[in-house]
């Protein structure tokens, strides 16, 4: 992932870059003019430098795991990385400072300024000394195939085709008894007033939500009322309420009571006929204490559940119980050629290929999250380079299944081209089961700069164009979409996100926090607080973060100021949807704030201190943006 972060930031450094003319032609000193250019300087070199390693890091990701050497230059490349990143936000904060106030205001800043460009100039003569040495120390060593596979291929160019469908039901394989067994079990003596509990459980990826789904969206209409809630681990029970409430289409305030939220949900179903599919659940206690006395008796109740937990799966209704397996030989084989021959009429595996073929659904043990996966990766991939994936699979052989679909979801991870990658990681930082919206997440990833422009194209346009890529990779779920087929919400299956999370603490991309162990930033860029029960730790490392993300009941006033105290370079807070009434002070000092996010939280108005931030965003009290047009959320 070193190459996904030297790839941003090779895209600052030629923003900063694109100010040299303009900054040389305004200077009014020539003190000013000799630092400026002693700065530019430094960051061109970092450019040169950084631009001339990044195939380099492509292939050394590969090989960082099973060698030593490669794993500490890739890792000192990126820590590297973020100090220049660091240095680049105070320049172009400082050179959009310049250009405010009166000719005497702006003449006593650039005075001023001049000590800080020389500052600047010399920590960044530090940091690409540094660059250098660590390319030497490289270059004492070959890593075998490096120079054969470096730079030798576009990999935007293969990424999936846009036209290809994001949830095909085509392509649903091997669920054909349990969806029938499922339907009769939904719609049969519907008519009479009883409650029936059925529930779907069986190892993680092996298609309990798929299987639901598809049933949910065939029954739907033959109820009065319908809801589909994901529970997750780290449920909450008045938000599970609230949800369930809003998904039956009752109008709930923020701030309602459980009491009233309860008694509103059985006033509302009284009488009907109802299904609630409850996708996820952890633990027993959460049904029987907490949803089950909520709803009405005496009328016709469904409820689905899909769950890991045998135990959750033995509060079903008697014989209503599905316990999903991994898919068989031949369904294995029909979802994989359905994957990864999309795009042939017969779909059929070409001859020369077979074996390969049958070696990959080995690798994959009939998960079909895995099967798709892999599918979908080799259906961009030349059949010249089947083997070469394969090879790396085999370089990480298990005969364990969840280790066994973590390779193969890393080797995916792996195949993103590098502009995708730091998107992907993104996601992690929501909840687990959390529905994302489109235009949330694509606010986020312009202003956090993973974003470029590609010829005619708007940031927003092609920000839409990486998120179908994901999706038509397995790697993300659509939730939602519109009435023309756009994507509207989507989330991160569970399996993948927890690869995600894990590969985002290790490249210091992101952190998340979900009330587990002491909360520390620790160096990291970017934060996700995701429960209320925080033990704080320190926080003199956060002067690196770059983005602060909160979740429901996650944050209050006093935690957030102490974490911003110190997050100067601070360019995203995203507070949507958490009962926060206030904003700390710190919030209006932080000069490189981009994206300030206050959709559902209990703030009424923004003091006049906001107009520090004005200089460099846009804002609303609902949206607060730069870069991003202001349009209603999808």
């Amino acid at each position: 992932m070193a190459e996904a972060v030297v790839g941003l930031l090779i895209g600052k450094l030629g923003e900063a870059l694109a100010n040299e003319t303009a900054a040389y032609g305004t200077s009014l000193l020539c003190k000013e003019a000799s630092a400026l250019k002693g700065l530019f300087g430094e960051i061109r070199k970092a450019e040169g430098e950084l631009e001339s390693m990044k195939a380099y890091l492509r292939e050394s990701e590969k090989l960082r795991d099973a060698d030593e050497t490669t794993g500490i230059f890739v890792n000192k490349i990126r820590e590297l990385s973020f100090w220049i990143e660091d240095v680049v936000d105070e320049f172009m904060y400082k050179l959009e400072d310049n250009k405010l106030g009166g000719f005497a205001a702006k003449t006593k800043k650039r005075i001023k300024h001049v000590k800080v460009w020389r500052r600047l100039a010399l920590q960044l003569r530090d940091i690409n000394v540094e660059l250098e040495d660590a390319t030497k120390r490289r270059d004492r060593y070959v890593i075998p195939g490096m120079e054969r596979h470096a730079g030798n291929s576009d990999h935007h160019a293969r990424s999936t085709n846009q036209a290809l469908c994001f949830a095909r039901e085509e392509d649903l394989v091997g669920i054909e008894g349990n969806a029938a067994k499922l339907k009769g079990w939904l719609v049969d003596d519907l008519d009479e007033r009883n409650i029936k509990i059925t529930t779907v459980w069986g190892m993680g990826g092996v298609g309990k939500t798929t299987l639901v789904d598809h049933v949910y969206k065939m029954v739907k209409l033959d109820f009065d009322a319908a809801a589909w809630v994901t529970v997750s681990k780290s449920y909450q029970v008045d938000y599970l309420l609230k949800e369930i409430a809003r998904e039956l289409g009752i109008s709930i305030a923020s701030n309602m009571e459980m009491i009233r939220v309860v008694d509103v949900i059985r006033n509302h179903l009284e009488g009907k006929r109802y299904i609630l599919v409850l996708d996820d659940v952890w633990e027993q206690d959460m049904w029987i204490n907490n949803i089950m006395p909520v709803f009405p008796t005496n009328c016709s109740g469904r409820f689905v559940l899909t769950s890991r937990s045998s135990e959750v799966a033995s509060v079903a209704t008697s014989n209503c119980a599905i316990n999903l397996e991994p898919l068989g030989a031949n369904h294995s084989w029909k979802l994989f050629c359905k994957e990864a021959f999309w795009n042939s009429d017969d779909k059929r595996c070409p001859s020369e290929l077979l074996d390969l073929a049958v070696k990959f659904l080995q690798k994959c043990k009939g998960l079909p999250i895995a099967i798709a996966c892999i599918g979908r990766l080799l259906s961009i991939k030349p059949h010249s380079e089947w083997e070469t994936v394969y090879k790396e699979l085999e370089s990480h052989s298990t005969n364990n299944v969840i280790k066994s679909v973590d390779m193969i979801l890393r080797v995916s991870l792996e195949d993103l081209p590098s502009e995708l990658k730091n998107c992907f990681l993104h996601c992690a930082m929501f909840p687990e089961d959390y529905e994302i919206k489109r235009r949330r997440l694509i606010r986020h990833w312009i202003t956090s700069g993973f974003i470029r422009k590609r010829g005619n194209k708007t940031l927003e346009q092609v920000a839409e164009g990486y998120l179908n890529d994901l999706v038509n990779r397995s790697l993300l779920q659509v939730v939602r979409k519109n009435e023309v087929g756009r994507l509207k919400s989507c989330r991160m299956h569970d399996v993948i996100r927890h690869l995600a999370i894990d590969k985002a603490e290790e490249e210091c991309f992101g952190k998340v926090y979900e009330g587990n162990g002491t909360f520390s930033v620790d160096g990291t860029r970017r934060l996700s607080i995701q429960s209320i029960n925080i033990v704080p730790q320190n926080q003199s490392d956060a002067a690196h973060l770059r983005a602060v993300y909160a979740f429901e009941s996650s944050i209050d006033v006093a935690l957030l100021g102490t974490i911003l105290a110190s997050s100067t370079l601070l360019s995203t807070l995203d507070l949507e949807g958490t009962q926060i009434k206030m904003l700390p002070n710190e919030v209006f000092n932080l000069f490189n704030l981009r994206f300030l996010g206050l959709r559902r939280t209990r703030i009424e108005s923004l003091p006049e201190a906001v107009g520090r931030l004005q200089r460099r965003s846009i804002y609303s009290s609902a949206i607060f943006t730069k870069g991003c047009s202001e349009t209603k959320e999808a």
